[in-house]
């Protein structure tokens, strides 16, 4: 542990990945490499937010198993969020045998939005800001559609299906299918990358634009008058920001697993 003083410039870290957690007052914590590997700060968010789905979720999943009925606030609450990503985004998208993907679609809804939400935390980060991160989602998202769409109509059929049925000449579709099928699965990759771009970009400039205006109030500190006349709108349109920012949290989980659902009926659902 050390005390040192944070400097406008270390509030950009806020949005990027280290190897130590900064805390109010000045002090930061230097995290450990473990059997040669360095743990950062991202790394101990997203097993944070394991942890809390693990918590939160496990103790209603026996309560539902078991036929319990469900009280509390926060389990009620929680099951909403469940009941409403079945019924309205999953089933909806993905059509016969949606609910086998459910796990996998609240899991990553949750897991993103904590993500999302740890970067609320002053001493935090947001994981999503990444685009390390944003694209190992993405390529998740990618492989089980992938994956989904080749075991229910075969590996080799599943890409031939990219192409879509058009009743040509043969000597004209020889020239043209070969071309929509590069256009086709260029597109399906682009989805999946456009899919990490969306998710990273909003959460990162969220943040940045956070930290300016927080940047603001630091630089003008040892300026007294300007300080006052700086400070005060600053933390009024961070506070405002910051209202937009969670909601934005919620806004961006739901796309992520919305887009997610809508890939694999997609693939389930070919051409």
């Amino acid at each position: 542990m050390t005390n040192n003083p944070l400097s406008p410039q270390e509030l950009g870290g806020h949005i990027a990945d280290g190897t130590s957690f900064h805390f109010i007052g000045g002090t930061h914590f230097d995290l450990p490499q473990i059997c040669g590997i360095q743990i950062t700060k991202f790394m101990v968010i997203e097993l944070l937010a394991a942890v809390l789905m693990i918590l939160l979720f496990v103790p209603l999943a026996r309560k539902i198993k078991t036929g319990e009925p469900v009280r509390g606030r926060l389990s009620n609450l929680l099951e909403v969020f469940l009941l409403f990503f079945r019924d309205q985004v999953v089933r909806p998208s993905i059509g016969h045998g949606a609910d086998k993907f459910l796990p996998i679609i609240w899991t990553t809804f949750f897991f993103v939005l904590f993500m999302n939400l740890f970067g609320m935390i002053p001493c935090g980060g947001s994981p999503t800001a990444s685009l390390s991160v944003t694209g190992t989602m993405a390529v998740i998202a990618f492989t089980t559609l992938v994956g989904y769409g080749s075991y229910k109509l075969g590996p080799v059929n599943f890409w031939l299906k990219q192409v879509p049925h058009m009743d040509v000449p043969f000597a004209i579709g020889i020239v043209l299918k070969p071309m929509l099928f590069v256009i086709e699965i260029f597109g399906l990759l682009v989805k999946h990358f456009v899919l990490a771009i969306r998710l990273f970009a909003n959460m990162f400039a969220g943040h940045l634009v956070l930290a300016v205006f927080m940047a603001f109030v630091g630089a003008t500190a040892t300026y007294w008058g300007l300080w006052v006349i700086v400070s005060f709108p600053s933390l009024l349109v961070v506070i405002a920001i910051d209202f937009l920012e969670i909601f934005v949290a919620f806004l961006q989980a739901y796309i992520f697993t919305f887009l997610m659902s809508l890939f694999i009926g997609m693939a389930s659902h070919p051409h």
